[in-house]
């Protein structure tokens, strides 16, 4: 029973922290602004510390069952 909320919280830390660093690569590659009033290289950089570090969640969710 305990395993079902470790999945879903496994898969949505890991499929949002996938799309954000899929987001932040193609918003970087397009020069195009990651975030608004932002200087570039650290809304890149932040966005994809973010992106990594949610999908570390995802993957220590997965490896807790």
């Amino acid at each position: 029973m305990e395993s079902g909320p470790a999945i879903f919280a496994g898969a949505v830390f890991a499929l949002f922290g996938a799309a954000l660093l899929i987001w932040t690569g193609a918003r970087v590659r397009h020069r195009a602004p990651v975030a608004h009033g932002v200087n570039p290289a650290t809304a890149a950089a932040l966005t994809t510390i973010f992106g990594a570090g949610f999908l570390l969640a995802g993957v220590w969710c997965f490896g807790r069952l």
